[in-house]
C-alpha cells in the first residue's frame, strides 16, 4: 500500500466498521509521524472520520 494513501485507508476501514479501534487509531498515528505531514485529501478524511463519530456513525472502542 502506498505511504500516502495509508490514512485514507484507515479511515474507510474505520468507517466500514463503525469504530475507531485502538490499532487503527495507532496506526493513524504510526503513518503521520513516518510522513512528517498531511495532504490535502488525508486531511479532509481525518475530518470526515471525525465529523462521523460526533454524529453517532463511528463509535471510539477501547482497548
Amino acid at each position: 500500500m502506498a505511504v500516502k494513501n495509508i490514512i485514507r485507508s484507515l479511515v474507510n476501514r474505520a468507517l466500514l466498521v463503525k469504530q475507531l479501534t485502538p490499532e487503527i487509531e495507532e496506526e493513524i498515528n504510526l503513518a503521520l509521524t513516518v510522513q512528517g505531514y498531511i495532504s490535502d485529501a488525508e486531511y479532509e478524511a481525518l475530518e470526515y472520520l471525525m465529523k462521523a463519530m460526533d454524529e453517532g456513525k463511528v463509535r471510539l472502542t477501547a482497548s
